[in-house]
């Protein structure tokens, strides 16, 4: 058991405040320093860095050779990964005794990439995963240390998955760098479980856009998936953009053809709108739709 652990943190976000937190209420953990995004510098950090007298390092290249020399001098027995935005390189991830770690919020080597709490309601999962990986050379395919699942039902969106992982980020965390302390990790070869693994890429502007020629059950699933604070899944109607927020399912709702983006109900409270399949009620959404309208991919109607 190592009576003491000094940490290199690479972070962003609310995931990286709360596990910041966590780690920070043991006296046997110490942060040397705290490298927020070069982009997009997250101000939450920077104060708690000031806060607790650490220093607060950015660099649009980690990996450069100026990067390397100035954290070479905290000494740091583990660099900690936590929605970082660069990938590292091998001088970076050796440099630490005890190598370089990263939590990701994915079920690894399924999940790997971006956006994954987005893709996994997209795909229909019953499951999440939140894994802590040894960091190589590839993207999310080091080898496993610690990983939590969770049940992902049909009353989860995209808002109440982030809230279970910003929690379950902060305590795997934890309990990964209590393991490496103590000298008891027990690694899980990635390539054990799937040679092949599963990959998904970062969303962009436009891709919350809804194709209406899906079963309801796709169309719930994109909903739900891209709500706040998402960017919201989006439609058409003559070239008035409107933004889907919540919808629910139907029981029961028959199977039959029509046209796939058409109003088929406007009441006060929702409207009814065609699917490949069936139709969908949406519960809340922005914009003006009247019965009728027709719904689609394209800003010009």
């Amino acid at each position: 058991m190592k009576d003491f652990i000094t940490i290199g943190y690479f972070a962003d976000g609310p995931w990286a405040h709360k596990a910041f937190e966590k780690l920070m209420q043991d006296e046997t953990i110490h942060i040397s320093f705290i490298c927020v995004r070069y982009d997009k510098r997250d101000k939450v950090l920077q104060e708690l860095g000031e806060k607790n007298h650490i220093d607060v390092l950015y660099s649009p290249n980690v990996n450069s050779a100026e990067f390397i020399e100035k954290v070479k001098k905290y000494e740091a027995d583990l660099f900690v990964s936590m929605s970082f935005n660069q990938i590292f390189k091998k001088e970076l991830i050796d440099l630490p005794p005890m190598k370089t770690i990263n939590c990701h919020a994915g079920k690894l080597p399924y999940y790997r990439g971006r956006n994954i709490l987005n893709w996994v309601l997209i795909n229909d999962e019953k499951e999440f995963g939140i894994t802590v990986h040894y960091v190589d050379e590839g993207v999310d395919t080091g080898d496993i240390i610690l990983q939590d699942i969770y049940p992902i039902t049909d009353k989860d969106t995209y808002q109440t998955l982030l809230e279970k992982a910003y929690t379950g980020c902060s305590g795997i965390l934890y309990r990964a760098v209590k393991l490496l302390q103590s000298g008891n990790v027990k690694i899980i070869k990635q390539n054990d479980i799937s040679a092949a693994g599963l990959y998904c890429g970062i969303r962009k502007e436009n891709d919350e856009i809804l194709d209406w020629n899906q079963d309801s059950r796709s169309v719930f699933n994109f909903i739900r998936a891209l709500t706040y604070p998402g960017p919201c899944a989006c439609s058409f109607i003559e070239g008035r953009r409107i933004k889907m927020i919540s919808a629910e399912l139907v029981p029961g709702a028959p199977s039959y053809k029509g046209i796939p983006g058409q109003v088929l109900i406007k009441t006060k409270e929702f409207c009814l709108v065609k699917t490949k399949d069936s139709y969908i009620k949406i519960t809340d959404y922005e914009g003006r739709i009247k019965t009728g309208d027709r719904m689609g991919m394209e800003k010009n109607g």
